[in-house]
Parts: C-alpha cells; structure tokens; sequence
C-alpha cells in the first residue's frame, strides 16, 4: 500500500472541525493550498466557507484537527502565523473618514512597513485597478467596487505569502469584480496562495483548484476542469421564453437527474444520449415555446447541483 502523499502546500489544513453548540459547521476538512495558486471554497450560504477562513485566519479557534501556514502551526502559535497571510473579510475596516492614502498607511503602520516599501507596493496596486487618481479622496466617498480595491491594496502593504478573501466580491458590481478578479492573478504570478470563499459559482470556474462545500464539508475537491469531467450523464441546454415553464415540464421524467434555470434557458442534466429526443416532444406536448435544445458542456454549477443532489440521496439512504 502506498503511503498518503504529504501536503506540499503554503496552506494546510488536516481533520479540521468546529462545533456552535450542539451544530457541527465545519467537518473533518482538508485542504492544501500552494504558492502561485487560486483555491476556492465554494458552497451557498451556511456551508461554513467563512467559519473555515476565521481559523485559517487565527482569529476563531477549532474544535478539532490542524492548520499550518507557512510552516507555522496556527494553534500552538496563531500571532506568528498571522505574519505570513492577510485576511480580507467580508467587510474589511476601512476608515471611510480617511482618505484611501490614509487607510493604506494605517495598516502599513500597523505591520511596522517602511514608507518606501509600502508607498512602492501602494503605487503598484492603486495602478493596476486604476485608484491612483482617488487617493486622496475619503473612502466613503468611493463606490463599493472600489472600496474592495483599496481593501486588497491595504491587506497587501506587508507583501504577505498568503491571503484569505472571504467573498470579497459580494454586493460588488460586474465590472469591478472583473478587475478584482486580475488582480489576483497579478498577485497569483507574484507567487502569493489565494484561497477565496465565495457563493458564486461563475467565480469558482476562474479558481485553479476548488473545494466544494456544503453543511461544513467538502463534497468534492480539483480543478475545475476534472471535476466537470466527472460528471456523469449529459447537459442539454433548452433556450426558452419560459425557462419555469421547462422545468417545471422535464422535472422527473424518466432519465432527468435534474433541471437548472439559467437565464433564458434551462440546463437539463440526462443520463443518456437517447433521452434528448423526448426532451422537445414532452415540451410541444406541454405547449413550452422553445427556441433551441443542444448538448452544451457541464458548468461548475450544474456540478454543484448534482453533487447536493447525490448527497442528499446518500442522506436520506
């Protein structure tokens, strides 16, 4: 029998668990995180993503299991590991009386940064995700977009090997996710190992790797690219003026593991080629308009709703 590969990652995570009471939110979770990577934590509200990050973080102790970052075991030594990582929270403690200058110092200060050192890290930043011309200007001022930006630019004045994001992009509007998302990569080709909890599941197809969460474990872990292929069955796509109307029609017809609303459409999951024909019938039959049926390939979110789906039938087995 081989031996378990040891971890190799910035991040490692080992039998980690917590307990609120009577409720266990995160159970027996493993993860490894390396340098130059995007790992996401993926799962809707309550899957216990941003528990996972807090003790990650050092700031909520587990119940159960380990957490070494860079080399540092956070439960025998939670302040020096904090050296290594930044940690971005949902609402990260911007001063909005301050300026964005302003904030970027105080948390240099507060990492004891050389002025050079972070004035240099600050201008890099401000650049890339075009702030330099607001600088001066009070964060409360400024639209929440970009008050994530000016969050990252401060969680970043230390240089830090990792950092933890807890769904930075919540509430935040497409065109600034977007620039959001290229400054991870920038930071990703610094070398840096992301981890980012998030409940949008568009984001998890830009991750390296992925964990998918649910009721605090992990139902699957890769890239993204493998766990799609692990999918079974097909995904047909029905383009219709009346996607409820789809599903509500191929809902539990022989051969349907599932029906997705996606936009102007719907993602039927089959488990055979054979079953598409009946597809368009049952549809004309119904009185459904439909503009077009094809095969399309697997989304992170049709994975997700079939894997909640398989354990919700091993539950109840």
């Amino acid at each position: 029998m081989n031996p378990a590969p040891v971890p190799t990652g910035l991040i490692q995570v080992s039998g980690l668990c917590k307990r609120f009471g009577a409720s266990t939110v995160v159970n027996r979770l493993a993860l490894d995180v390396r340098a130059g990577e995007i790992f996401g934590l993926v799962g809707p509200d309550g899957a216990g993503k941003t528990t996972v990050v807090r003790m990650l973080a050092g700031v909520l102790r587990p119940d159960g299991g380990s957490i070494v970052i860079d080399g540092v075991d956070v439960g025998a030594d939670p302040e020096r590991a904090k050296r290594h990582l930044s940690y971005m929270p949902q609402r990260f403690g911007l001063y909005e009386d301050l300026t964005v200058d302003e904030n970027i110092r105080f948390y240099a200060d507060l990492f004891e940064v050389e002025r050079r050192t972070w004035r240099a890290r600050a201008d890099q930043m401000l650049a890339a995700c075009g702030l330099t011309e607001f600088r001066g200007r009070l964060v409360g001022k400024l639209s929440g977009g970009m008050k994530q930006k000016v969050g990252l630019t401060c969680s970043l004045v230390h240089t830090p090997r990792i950092l933890l994001l807890d769904e930075p992009t919540t509430g935040v509007d497409p065109v600034s996710r977007r620039e959001f998302w290229q400054l991870l990569y920038g930071l990703r080709a610094e070398g840096v190992a992301i981890l980012i909890a998030t409940a949008y599941l568009d984001e998890a197809e830009r991750c390296d790797r992925l964990a998918l969460m649910n009721e605090g474990a992990v139902l699957m872990s890769d890239t993204p690219a493998a766990l799609k292929a692990r999918m079974p069955g097909l995904i047909v796509e029905v383009l219709s003026p009346q996607p409820r109307a789809v599903r509500d029609t191929l809902a539990g017809l022989p051969g349907v593991l599932g029906v997705l609303v996606v936009g102007i459409g719907a993602h039927i999951h089959l488990d055979q080629h054979g079953r598409v024909p009946q597809l368009g019938q049952r549809l004309r039959d119904a009185g459904v308009p439909v503009e077009r049926i094809r095969e399309v390939p697997p989304t992170v979110e049709d994975l997700f709703v079939a894997a909640l789906a398989a354990s919700s039938e091993r539950t109840a087995a």
